[in-house]
């Protein structure tokens, strides 16, 4: 499955957190509610996604993007694609008339 990259380089993450009144262990707690096996995400996953300097990441998994939107959707109403891009419709999972490779 496609990684989601965060928006802005973070900053609209950034915002949400503030306006939920969050810092990062605290998005990083409430990721455990959003989660069904309870796990969440790491405080430092969190920086990553949020942070600026070197150590900051772009992209992420699919679970870790929708657990850190949910738990700050509950609080801000920020919706999932406010806060990261949505790959877009890949070919490959397109049927197709010959198989991959057969082709040339």
């Amino acid at each position: 499955m496609p990684k989601l990259s965060r928006k802005g380089a973070g900053q609209p993450l950034r915002d949400a957190m503030k306006r939920a009144g969050l810092t990062g262990p605290e998005l990083a707690e409430a990721t455990k509610e959003v989660d069904p096996a309870g796990k969440g995400i790491s405080p430092a996953t969190v920086g990553r996604l949020t942070g600026r300097g070197k150590t900051a990441r772009d992209r992420c998994e699919w679970d870790t993007a929708w657990f850190m939107a949910e738990a700050l959707h509950r609080r801000t109403n920020a919706p999932l694609q406010d806060l990261f891009a949505i790959p877009a419709h890949s070919t490959v999972t397109v049927e197709r008339s010959t198989p991959d490779a057969d082709q040339g």
